[in-house]
């Protein structure tokens, strides 16, 4: 006997959090920011070899109001910063953010005052991926390591990035 025969018509027990976790976790739309040569990798995630479909993502969308994860990929200068954060804005909540490589992580080798010494200076992030250039296997497991973390989160709790405003 199987749980499908003490379960009548085909009800699933779940909890709302899980479900809607779950949901999240297999259709996050992703907002590439590609910025310097980090951008290839980035790119070369979605080639067939890689596959990024296999985890919900499809395309690479052109616009940051319909998405809900935003890859930051290479070095941002303190010109750059507004536009970034100006994107992340417009993101609909809720809305996750990876720092891909060591540029957009902190700076990386450009220790000047043109280049913003990590994009966790003006928009929240949730995954960190190191490297120079970061693999597109880096990145994969860096969204893995993402979508661990939407399935812990809960509906009761705020996410740290909906409504928040950093100056």
């Amino acid at each position: 006997m199987g749980l499908e025969e003490s379960i009548p018509d085909s009800i699933i027990l779940t909890t709302l959090d899980k479900m809607v976790n779950w949901s999240r976790k297999r259709s996050m739309w992703p907002f590439g920011f590609g910025l310097a040569c980090c951008a290839i990798e980035m790119i070369s995630t979605f080639a067939p070899q890689y596959d990024l479909a296999r985890l919900g993502m499809e395309v690479m969308r052109p616009s940051p109001r319909q998405a809900d994860l935003m890859i930051v990929a290479g070095r941002v200068s303190m010109k750059m910063a507004p536009v970034v954060r100006t994107l992340y804005d417009q993101m609909p909540n809720p809305k996750w953010v990876i720092a891909m490589g060591a540029c957009a992580s902190c700076g990386g080798v450009f220790n000047n005052y043109a280049i913003l010494q990590g994009v966790d200076r003006i928009i929240p992030v949730d995954m960190y991926v190191p490297g120079c250039p970061p693999r597109p296997e880096q990145l994969i497991e860096g969204i893995m390591k993402l979508h661990e973390k939407v399935m812990k989160e809960s509906l009761k709790d705020k996410h740290p990035s909906w409504g928040t405003k950093i100056a």
